[in-house]
């Protein structure tokens, strides 16, 4: 009885904290979800003003430069660690700007550029799945605390309660036919 007198305990005073975990994580998603369209629509809006160039683009050697490392960080939001984009370095290869057109330094500007905008939108789409997989699993446990395991619990104590009620009453009960049938015998004799 005491257990899980211990145990309902323990459930109750952890609902208001999970409760403001979702709330908490609802809120984190939707910034994170808010930011990465907002990254998004940019990075659509960058590729847009390039249009003009897209026979320049032909001229352009893709293998020129690559992305050589994405510097991640964590923060924790409501004890989930989720991705930071800090930073991307790329390599680029050697060419001889006298062979290649003038605007190919403008040109690999423009793909770091274009590049790390597409990283750092990747990244906050990652982290809104990631906190959205954590409300949804936050839910589920306040939904369990809510609605099965305190009800149970509370059931399973009263329950509890009624029996040692009963099982007192029932002994109160045949210690006073005792007793009377005593003071019968007591009485016939």
């Amino acid at each position: 009885m005491q257990r899980l007198e211990k145990e309902l305990k323990i459930r109750v005073n952890a609902l208001p904290t999970l409760k403001n975990k979702e709330a908490a994580l609802r809120v984190e998603v939707k910034r994170a979800k808010e930011e990465a369209e907002k990254l998004d629509k940019e990075l659509k809006d960058k590729t847009q003003e390039y249009q003009y160039m897209n026979k320049l683009w032909d001229e352009f050697d893709p293998d020129l430069i690559r992305v050589k490392n994405v510097d991640l960080g964590t923060k924790k939001i409501a004890g989930v660690e989720t991705p930071v984009f800090k930073d991307a370095t790329f390599e680029v290869q050697e060419f001889s700007i006298y062979n290649r057109p003038h605007w190919f330094l403008d040109g690999l500007d423009i793909v770091k550029e274009l590049t790390k905008l597409a990283l750092e939108r990747e990244v906050y789409f990652r982290k809104m799945n990631m906190l959205d997989y954590a409300r949804k699993k936050t839910t589920q446990k306040v939904n369990l605390y809510e609605k099965v395991q305190i009800p149970d619990y509370q059931d399973a104590i009263r329950k509890i309660k009624r029996f040692l009620e009963d099982e007192e009453n029932l002994s109160k009960a045949a210690q006073k036919i005792v007793k009377n049938r005593q003071q019968k015998a007591e009485e016939t004799q």
